[in-house]
């Protein structure tokens, strides 16, 4: 075909096709999925399918999306990270004289939720000890906007330490004890250590000094601060704030929330749109070609050896896919990659185009231009592939596009059985991970329906690129 025939043919294939609103509509969502998924390691972090199998220290686990505040009447705190330039350094070793030196840092957090952060971690204190038994101390102060204070913990500061303030036993018994003042000594009778025990340290450290604090605590709102002092005992102890890091582990996070093991599910959907995308398109391109070339060699050949090919088919086509396909994962579980699972469906995949291929070829190997190539000395292969296959392509582009839901679909299907690849972020390991956890049980929608909506998406939008090509291309098809 010359440059300009094509060029014609498919000037007026576009013309076709953008009478198809639904095929234009697919073709945006496309386009949205294919960027989507190039963008990832800029939209989220590059790192991420590195460090999806592990545990994201440091995230609030199992929390909602931060837009999940615009539709409920109780205020959630979102996540929040400071780092050295948003505290203020109000002491940066100062000598108080007998070798003792005094660091000091402090910050604000304004509450306007009507739950407070789930825990507030300080990490990251640059610290080096001239004499290791002879460790350096950290007070931390809070001030409340109703003028009361808590000493919340003083301890001994040694290289490496992270005070996570509601899981330490010592915040605990501070905050219970300055709380107990304000208490109705009627509500802790006879249950002071189980109230203890029980009580949110931070949603007390956050609430209401009245009567209730331990029971049923109020919110606070207003501007609080936090100080953090350090005394060193030594002249050659040295403190370092530069790489400081305070969490306030947020109940809210992020664009989809977080998972159990605080991983953040909006960056999950993201690099999961690159695996939907290539087992698909993969799945169905080679399968659909694979089933294209076989049915038409079938075809062109015809008697015994057309009969022992279609022979082949139909016993590939009566095995059992999706057991057979359950069966090898649980054989191979922790054990299969990817590419693994495209091999398998392409392997299971290509018997139905194949029949249809055969039909079709049965037609066109008839026609005179087809004759004219044998008298002309054309050999088989030439045949087939330059003269039959072309014709066949058109059903064959639809066919790809229609076929690209059910591979998203089947790998889906293995990874929220367990049995896909372990270290991919997938939209189907997502899902499993969620069904072994009861996340619908335990109310955690934001773990199940993106997921579930991102692969009918991209099932959709192939089944609108299917259908418009095949009025397209398919004449019987088109509408005037």
């Amino acid at each position: 075909m010359r440059w300009v025939d094509l060029k014609e043919s498919l000037k007026d294939f576009w013309f076709e096709f953008k009478r198809q609103k639904g095929g234009l509509l697919g073709l945006f969502l496309l386009a949205l999925l294919v960027f989507t998924a190039l963008a990832a390691p800029y939209i989220t972090e590059p790192d991420i399918p590195e460090k999806w199998t592990a545990y994201w220290e440091g995230n609030p686990t199992n929390v909602p999306p931060v837009w999940y505040n615009y539709f409920t009447a109780k205020k959630l705190a979102p996540h929040r990270i400071l780092t050295y330039r948003d505290v203020k350094i109000t002491s940066e070793g100062e000598d108080l004289g007998g070798g003792i030196r005094y660091y000091a840092f402090e910050f604000d957090y304004n509450n306007r939720y009507d739950l407070p952060p789930k825990d507030l971690i300080i990490k990251n204190i640059g610290v080096k000890l001239a004499d290791l038994n002879s460790p350096a101390q950290i007070v931390i102060t809070v001030f409340r906007p109703d003028g009361q204070k808590i000493e919340l913990l003083s301890a001994d500061l040694v290289e490496g330490s992270i005070y996570q303030i509601a899981k330490m036993g010592a915040v605990r018994n501070n905050v219970f004890n300055w709380a107990l003042q304000f208490e109705d000594p009627k509500n802790v009778e006879g249950r002071v250590e189980t109230i203890k025990s029980t009580m949110d340290v931070m949603e007390v450290i956050f609430a209401k000094a009245e009567p209730g604090i331990l029971i049923n605590p109020q919110p606070l709102h207003g501007d609080y601060k936090f100080q953090v002092e350090i005394f060193t005992f030594n002249e050659g102890d040295r403190i370092d704030l530069k790489q400081i890091q305070i969490i306030l582990t947020g109940r809210t996070y992020g664009f989809m929330g977080t998972d159990y093991k605080g991983r953040d599910l909006w960056a999950g959907l993201v690099w999961g749109t690159r695996v939907s995308l290539v087992v698909g398109v993969s799945v169905a391109v080679l399968s659909v070609l694979i089933g294209i070339a076989y049915g038409v060699t079938s075809a062109y050949l015809g008697g015994w050896k057309d009969e022992f090919m279609q022979r082949v088919n139909e016993f590939v086509a009566s095995i059992p896919t999706l057991p057979i396909l359950i069966l090898l994962g649980a054989a191979f579980k922790g054990h299969v990659t990817l590419w693994t699972i495209v091999f398998l469906l392409v392997m299971f995949g290509w018997t139905g185009i194949a029949k249809v291929a055969r039909s079709m070829a049965l037609q066109i190997k008839e026609q005179t231009y087809v004759e004219a190539a044998k008298a002309l000395g054309a050999g088989t292969g030439r045949i087939i592939f330059k003269h039959i296959m072309p014709q066949i392509m058109p059903y064959a582009f639809a066919v790809m596009a229609l076929s690209v839901p059910g591979a998203v679909l089947t790998e889906a299907s293995l990874s929220f059985l367990g049995l896909g690849d372990p270290t991919a972020v997938t939209w189907g390991q997502i899902l499993y991970d969620a069904q072994t956890n009861s996340a619908t049980i335990n109310g955690y929608w934001w773990w199940v329906i993106p997921p579930g909506l991102a692969i009918s998406l991209v099932a959709l939008t192939f089944v609108l690129i299917g259908v418009a090509l095949d009025r397209v291309l398919n004449p019987r098809l088109r509408r005037l």
